[in-house]
């Protein structure tokens, strides 16, 4: 059994993408619809919310310092200190009703990130160091949680509404994914498969939007555990903590509407537990 802890009361509409900051010993994540990202010191409780002023999907840290988000707008930095976008290119500029999603950085220092809302006409895109901008997978419903396997040869991609968790062949020299194979499809399990995480065990942590939990898949796609959670949306989660063995985990209220947010007083708060296997230092966007 895991004891989950209930760290803050956020209450964020749509909680997403938690990452967390070696050095700073930070926790960051995004509020998709409140349009804002938040920055956390657990161990001093100090809270820190930056109003983006629009949908932020994701957001990843960069080696020259401050961030790099995927927003309903496309890529953009946000400086240390300027508390304000700078643009750097919108692969949908011409697809207003779309935005991105979920993203995740390689340990190459390329982010990857996909998007959302125009049926099943979504992509996803990878963002190298240079600013380029490749297309590296079409026909998406919901892009959703990204990782890569311990040694650096599978990648996993989430399309939610399909209840299925790809892989790929990962090629780290080109960024080149390849041999797609359905690993997990499993609707018969709560909910669906939102944001991930994998573990140093090469196990893959899978929030369940709708279903109350988290899945612990071994690298086969078998379930392995499974997490309870007081809230019914859970929508990502990642390592972080000294040893990066606790599990903290983002969620939302979105799907209940305003009128029924007292039926789950904890929706979009943060939790967090302790797994049984650590995960990796968040890599850092190389440009």
């Amino acid at each position: 059994m895991h004891q989950v802890e209930h760290l803050l009361a956020v209450r964020n509409r749509l909680g997403e993408g938690p990452l967390w900051h070696s050095e700073e010993a930070a926790l960051y994540w995004v509020d998709i619809d409140g349009h804002s990202f938040y920055r956390l010191e657990p161990v001093s409780g100090e809270l820190a919310r930056f109003d983006v002023g629009l949908p932020v999907g994701a957001l990843a840290f960069r080696e020259q310092g401050g961030l790099l988000l995927a927003t309903r707008d496309g890529f953009a930095y946000w400086d240390p200190g300027e508390e304000a976008l700078r643009y750097i290119i919108d692969p949908e500029a011409n697809k207003p009703q779309s935005r991105f999603n979920d993203g995740a950085v390689d340990r190459s220092g390329r982010f990857w990130a996909g998007t959302m809302g125009d049926g099943d006409n979504n992509y996803l895109y990878r963002l190298d160091p240079d600013g380029s901008v490749h297309t590296m997978e079409s026909g998406v419903i919901i892009s959703n949680g990204i990782g890569w396997s311990p040694d650096n040869q599978t990648m996993y991609y989430t399309d939610s509404p399909r209840h299925t968790i790809y892989a790929y062949d990962y090629d780290a020299a080109s960024g080149s994914i390849a041999n797609r194979r359905v690993l997990i499809h499993d609707p018969e399990q709560p909910g669906v498969p939102d944001g991930l995480t994998v573990d140093q065990e090469g196990f893959i942590w899978s929030a369940r939007w709708g279903g109350y939990c988290l899945l612990r898949y071994d690298p086969q796609g078998k379930v392995e555990r499974k997490v309870t959670l007081p809230v019914a949306c859970p929508t990502s989660c990642t390592f972080g903590g000294p040893e990066l063995d606790q599990l903290y985990v983002t969620s939302a209220w979105a799907e209940l509407g305003e009128a029924r947010m007292h039926e789950q007083p904890l929706a979009g708060d943060l939790f967090r537990l302790t797994a049984p296997a650590a995960g990796f230092p968040e890599p850092k966007f190389a440009g």
